[in-house]
């Protein structure tokens, strides 16, 4: 019997880890280090998304769909595989950055994540084959293998032309793209369907096929988001565009399919549960208007010219749209205990936060007053984030009631 709250216990540990390097990166700007600076965002990043994320979903993944099959020794083999890659990530990365061994250890994970996408394809039970919740989680899990086109590109790019080169930065920007908007996304939005088919609800084949339709297309076209800011050629514009409105479109008959089962949501979720869930949404929301903007070159340049902006959007969306998300769903699933008190600490954390960061970029870009001690506010509430992780984390050890 795999022990899955132990897997999610794994997960909250490195999200910890990610914070800790999160602050880690924010005192440089505080104090000297005599760490390299880049070497660690490496860690930060790659444990984020590998360490915390990666492992909760694949957890949540094999919680809705083998619990009752007998395919624990082949799951468990690719999970602790994955953990080797996952520590040797986390020791070379900030050692030497992108470099021999961190190179190993990252290509290692990439064969993990395609064992384990190939774990799924083929063991499915037969009962989910058709349902719509594998349908989309089998689409996310091949966003997640053609992300992976990133880390072999950047591969080749550094040896050919150089970690100064633009196809440097868009094998990263396509890397991310389909992780958070592809594999991510597509994977909470597969476990809210589980949810819903799992409750009873009864869902038109065609408002499915519609809303698949508009989300895939529109995670395909809002890559080229990513590219605008080498100003290519109009049509790259319209590309973007397009996908900017169809993720609206995605998300707005999202909403339609769900509004009609709301109260039989209301019966199937916890309370706590739905309104993480919402939390989640009004995130989204955000992350749906900010690369709305993007669409316009005045924005476009306006970003790649302020890092604090691209910062600040990605923490918006890797906590808040998905790690609330994935908060959500352990919950739900009793993976993890989830005090209102210690989410309150994270939340906290994470909303001042995210308000300085794109604070900084708006008082460059303005011209506007900067305080003396931003850098030293911007580490003792970041300070927040981690806080909660560890406390969420001990108190799932030691069996603490909420």
């Amino acid at each position: 019997m795999i022990n899955l709250r132990r897997h999610t216990n794994i997960a909250l540990l490195y999200f910890f880890v990610v914070g800790l390097l999160g602050l880690f990166l924010r005192f440089f700007f505080v104090t000297p280090l005599s760490a390299n600076f880049r070497y660690v965002v490496h860690a930060h990043s790659h444990i984020a998304l590998l360490g915390w994320v990666y492992i909760a979903l694949s957890t949540l993944i094999y919680k809705m769909y083998f619990t009752a099959e007998n395919k624990g020794k082949s799951y468990l083999k690719i999970f602790i595989f994955t953990q080797v890659t996952l520590i040797g990530m986390l020791v070379t990365f900030p050692i030497q950055g992108y470099a021999l061994f961190s190179i190993i250890f990252s290509t290692l994970f990439l064969f993990a994540s395609y064992f384990f996408a190939w774990f799924v394809f083929r063991n499915i039970p037969v009962i989910y084959k058709e349902t719509f919740s594998y349908r989309l989680l089998r689409i996310a899990l091949w966003f997640m293998v053609v992300s992976s086109i990133g880390p072999w590109a950047i591969s080749v790019v550094m040896v050919t032309l150089g970690s100064t080169s633009i196809w440097y930065k868009l094998s990263i920007y396509f890397y991310l793209h389909f992780q958070y908007n592809g594999w991510f996304i597509l994977a909470l939005c597969s476990t809210l369907f589980y949810l819903l088919e799992t409750a009873g609800a009864v869902i038109a084949k065609k408002d499915y096929s519609m809303f698949l339709n508009l989300l895939v297309s529109s995670v395909i076209l809002s890559f080229f988001l990513s590219v605008l800011w080498v100003e290519p050629p109009v049509i790259f514009y319209i590309l973007a565009g397009l996908g900017a409105i169809l993720q609206i479109g995605a998300f707005y008959k999202l909403f339609l399919i769900i509004r009609p089962t709301r109260e039989l949501i209301e019966n199937t979720l916890q309370p706590w549960t739905l309104w993480l869930l919402k939390l989640a949404g009004v995130f989204l929301i955000g992350k749906i208007f900010m690369q709305l903007l993007t669409m316009h070159p005045y924005f476009v340049h306006l970003s790649y010219n302020f890092i604090d902006f691209v910062v600040g959007y990605l923490h918006w969306v890797f906590l808040g749209v998905v790690s609330i998300s994935l908060f959500a769903f352990l919950h739900h699933f009793k993976l993890i205990k989830l005090p209102k008190p210690v989410f309150y600490i994270y939340l906290t954390g994470l909303l001042l936060s995210e308000a300085l960061i794109f604070y900084k970029g708006i008082a460059i870009w303005l011209a506007l007053p900067f305080p003396n001690n931003y850098f030293l506010i911007l580490v003792l509430i970041s300070a927040l984030i981690p806080i909660a992780v560890i406390s969420l984390l001990i108190r799932n050890l030691t069996g603490h009631k909420q």
